[in-house]
């Protein structure tokens, strides 16, 4: 099992970075996500599914994914969603977002990447902690890079 909790403070309002995370926005953030449907209840309520579609090299993953929680306040934005990835690779993902002042939020992404069978816990221990945290760092930058272009 791999988990993570890392953060960045981003020079945008609160509101623009959480639009990032709205179905309308979400390939933005996580450009290999080719198909995003809502499949059950609201996208901003606890218990929604989406029907996700990703793209990694040639092939093509389906999964569904359901929103475990999920808050809007004024000061405090939070997400955790959780998906299994190619039968093999249980996912828990959850994005939070704090208000610093007007101009400036916190961003702490945190998750864990569990192998549900003997080949993905297998191909865990191969990519290494420090490929993790790469594709971590980068899914950090990209939220920072598309809320500027906002």
């Amino acid at each position: 099992m791999i988990q993570w909790k890392e953060e960045i403070m981003i020079e945008r309002n609160i509101e623009k970075v959480w639009s990032l995370f709205s179905d309308q926005h979400i390939k933005k953030i996580m450009p290999k996500v080719e198909g995003h449907t809502l499949i059950e209840k609201r996208e901003n309520e606890t218990g929604a599914k989406h029907r996700q579609t990703y793209r990694e090299g040639k092939r093509l993953e389906t999964y569904i994914v359901e929103t475990l929680a999920y808050e809007d306040s004024e000061v405090k934005k939070h997400k955790q969603i959780h998906f299994v990835l190619g039968k093999a690779f249980e996912i828990t993902l959850a994005f939070t977002l704090i208000k610093i002042d007007d101009s400036l939020t916190r961003f702490i992404y945190e998750g864990e990447n569990k192998g549900v069978n003997f080949v993905g816990r297998a191909m865990l221990k191969l990519g290494g902690d420090k490929n993790n945290l790469k594709v971590v760092e980068e899914f950090l930058q990209k939220v920072r890079e598309e809320a500027f272009k906002l």
